[in-house]
């Protein structure tokens, strides 16, 4: 029978450092830029064709995609403190390294497009935080569920913002397109590693929780 790990201070310490780098240090992705060939010389054009308020609109939905790389930092983090299975833990870590990318490419995206990171990022890594551990208590079937459902939604959502940037905005769909992968597979990943299917009613009070963080993220 797995036991859960004991907490120490060393890994107290350690979520620590990482919410303080998550929230307020540039993350350093580790693969290539998705967006790089997109902003060639010979791309350049797209970009100044790009209306002010569809810069504005863009930074706005890229802010959202930022927001939901912190809170996936804090969810990760939360689940893997308390899960008790080691190869979970190996999961959530490597989707949590995935994940720095995507945080370093919304990043440099939202600069890219003169726009600012949200400024309720603490709150968002604190709350997420939270949610992380309350799911990795309960086991890990649940904890591998949750970490599935999240990701199926993420990508869906990924999805509507495909839909919704503007054609010409070559180098954010880019960088979501590639996201949007990477999220399927976190999701396929955890579904295989025997993750559960959540009630419908969970499921939906998370659609309703990522409503009201995507509403907020866009202004703020």
């Amino acid at each position: 029978m797995l036991t859960r790990p004991p907490l120490s201070l060393d890994k107290a310490i350690h979520v620590l450092d990482m919410g303080l780098r998550t929230v307020f240090s540039p993350a350093i992705a580790s693969r290539p830029y998705p967006a790089a060939d997109t902003l060639s010389d010979a791309n350049t054009k797209h970009e100044a064709t790009l209306t002010d308020s569809e810069r504005k609109h863009a930074a706005a939905l890229m802010r959202i995609n930022h927001v939901g790389e912190v809170c996936a930092q804090a969810l990760y983090s939360g689940q893997a403190l308390v899960s008790r299975d080691p190869a979970n833990v190996e999961a959530l870590k490597q989707a949590s390294r995935e994940e720095v990318d995507h945080l370093a490419w919304c990043e440099q995206r939202i600069h890219e497009l003169g726009g600012r990171k949200s400024l309720l990022n603490p709150l968002w890594f604190g709350a997420s935080f939270g949610l992380g551990v309350t799911a990795g208590l309960l086991g890990d079937k649940w904890n591998l569920g949750f970490l599935a459902e999240t990701e199926h939604q993420v990508a869906a959502h990924l999805h509507s913002h495909l839909q919704e940037l503007p054609a010409q905005d070559h180098a954010s769909r880019a960088i979501v397109s590639q996201m949007k992968i990477d999220e399927e597979h976190h999701a396929e990943t955890a579904e295989h590693l025997g993750g559960a299917t959540l009630p419908t009613p969970v499921k939906l009070a998370m659609r309703l929780a990522s409503k009201v963080m995507t509403r907020t993220a866009y202004r703020l």
